[in-house]
């Protein structure tokens, strides 16, 4: 989603953004056959809570496990060891009061440590593409701020895979900073329902394509 921002910014090409995203996914995939791992979406709990579901599961496992993706309150995705993964969904309920929780149906632990093998090969590729200032500002998911800096682009985008994306920290600043509409471009409406989680007034439309 990134890359496409950046590309519909002016700031990649089309076919830089291509490029890209299949180094990228290519080097994901080899670090998440490397080892067993996954992710589970925690649903019901604030972060604080799901931090300390993650920090017991780490403890009782003996396997890393981390917040991975702040959506909103009461949504936030968990990546980790597959046996972690497995003790987030036995104690969500019984010691943490969730919801419930979902396995996600992902190659593997992505935004968190485990894909430090791919960093290379994308900064390898992100080397060759030219990055220009965006025309628009474009929200990093790394740190929920707009960047202008091509070099502070390129960083970002290299740091990205290992870092949690920071969703909740995007909305609040998109909402705060002069928001009039979003265009969701499908398939479904999951971005336009979380949207609506922050802001019920907040006009979405959604195009499925």
């Amino acid at each position: 989603g990134e890359y496409s921002a950046l590309c519909f910014a002016d700031a990649i090409s089309f076919a830089d953004g291509v490029k890209i995203t299949k180094a990228r996914g290519e080097a994901m995939q080899a670090a998440a056959d490397a080892v067993d791992t996954g992710m589970v979406s925690v649903i019901g709990l604030g972060k604080d809570k799901v931090a300390a579901l993650c920090e017991m599961a780490s403890e009782q496992s003996g396997e890393s496990i981390q917040i991975a993706n702040f959506l909103c309150n009461g949504n936030y995705a968990v990546s980790g060891a597959t046996v972690a993964c497995e003790k987030v969904g036995e104690l969500a309920k019984p010691e943490f009061k969730a919801r419930m929780t979902v396995k996600l149906a992902v190659a593997g632990a992505f935004h968190t440590d485990f894909m430090s093998p791919a960093v290379s090969a994308l900064e390898e590729v992100l080397g060759g593409v030219e990055i220009q200032k965006p025309r628009i500002p474009v929200i990093s998911n790394v740190d929920a701020k707009a960047h202008s800096d091509p070099a502070a682009i390129k960083k970002l985008l290299a740091t990205q895979v290992t870092s949690p994306v920071l969703w909740e920290n995007t909305m609040d600043l998109m909402l705060s900073s002069g928001f009039e509409e979003a265009f969701e471009l499908g398939p479904g409406k999951v971005t336009a329902g979380i949207l609506r989680r922050f802001d019920k007034s907040a006009k979405c439309t959604n195009v499925e394509v």
